[in-house]
């Protein structure tokens, strides 16, 4: 089968152009220079996965692209409304939360942009629509790295996300949680690597009546390596699609899993490659005391790999995708994921 191109749909617009151009803006540490080249943006939306539905995903089309070298730039700019695509040059260390305002894409410069010890709060917005993408993200000590509530239509794509698993399994919080009702989010083509509490999809065990009908959620073609739980862990979620990722290395001690499916969840698990996990899904058994979900599982791979529970079915899913087959899906996966890959 042939392998996908890496999924986008791509909008270009000249910066010189009229009312529908875009001005690049630079703002450092302490400048705020305009300029308008004569050039083209490449604009992503995302066309793969729950993403696409809603109205779909394009972030801060139509809007101003900025460039950002200082924390303190990022912060103000991806809080200030109005649609805008946000470019992050350099690795940038701030302290706290940034609290990214609706319509915006938020991409790194080359292979080595993005930011430490922050949270991104994308959180209240129907739709948020919101990208971020290329970014290097660490975790953050006592809280979560991309923190989604009660918003919907978000396209996480191609970054690499990690922090460290010799702590506390506590130290960190989540890398990509999605909770209180949050929907219409694609997870693609990221790395996630060195962490305990990877991904979670609906926040406790008692939030089923903000929660049904919505958590829905596509993870495809990710890399989820030494993630020691919730990869994703999923609850009340409408057929989180979980497909084309692989697995490596989960295998920290008897309770470490990649994918949870309870608290009558629906995932469908398909062509994903799991190596060397203690166990790749769980379902029909529940999990830490949270009730059994339903699980679907197809053309799978497990080696040196704990069984993929299943239990029950899930709905259809609205979209059109094709999956790889799992037998290409490591060699597509650790070659396209990340950040500098697009």
């Amino acid at each position: 089968m042939q392998i996908p191109q890496i999924p986008r749909r791509i909008v270009k617009a000249s910066l010189a152009t009229a009312a529908a151009t875009a001005l690049a803006v630079t703002i450092g540490a302490a400048a705020n220079a305009v300029s308008a080249p004569d050039a083209e943006v490449d604009i992503l939306a995302a066309d793969v996965g729950w993403a696409t539905q809603g109205g779909g995903t394009r972030g801060g089309e139509g809007g101003t692209t900025v460039t950002v070298t200082s924390w303190s730039a990022l912060r103000d700019q991806a809080e200030a409304s109005g649609a805008r695509t946000i470019l992050v040059n350099g690795m940038l260390s701030g302290s706290g939360t940034i609290e990214i305002s609706a319509n915006k894409t938020i991409r790194g410069v080359g292979a080595n942009s993005g930011v430490s010890n922050t949270t991104f709060n994308i959180e209240d917005m129907s739709p948020a629509n919101v990208i971020i993408q290329n970014m290097n993200i660490r975790g953050v000590v006592g809280g979560d790295a991309i923190q989604i509530e009660n918003a919907r239509n978000i396209w996480i794509d191609h970054n690499t996300l990690s922090s460290t698993i010799e702590d506390d399994p506590d130290h960190y919080d989540g890398m990509i949680d999605i909770t209180h009702a949050g929907d219409f989010v694609t997870v693609s083509w990221n790395i996630i690597r060195d962490h305990w509490k990877t991904s979670l999809v609906g926040h406790s065990d008692g939030n089923e009546s903000e929660d049904t009908g919505h958590l829905r959620v596509t993870y495809h073609h990710n890399w989820f390596d030494r993630t020691f739980e919730r990869s994703p862990r999923v609850r009340f979620g409408e057929t989180v699609h979980v497909f084309n990722n692989y697995y490596s290395n989960i295998k920290n001690n008897e309770e470490s899993y990649a994918i949870a499916s309870v608290m009558d969840a629906g995932t469908l698990v398909e062509g994903n490659v799991f190596e060397n996990v203690q166990q790749a899904c769980w379902s029909a058994s529940g999990i830490f005391e949270s009730d059994p979900g339903r699980l679907v599982a197809r053309d799978n791979i497990l080696t040196n790999s704990g069984p993929c529970e299943t239990n029950g079915s899930v709905a259809a899913l609205p979209y059109s995708y094709t999956a790889q087959s799992s037998g290409t899906v490591k060699a597509a996966v650790t070659a396209g994921a990340g950040a500098g890959r697009i």
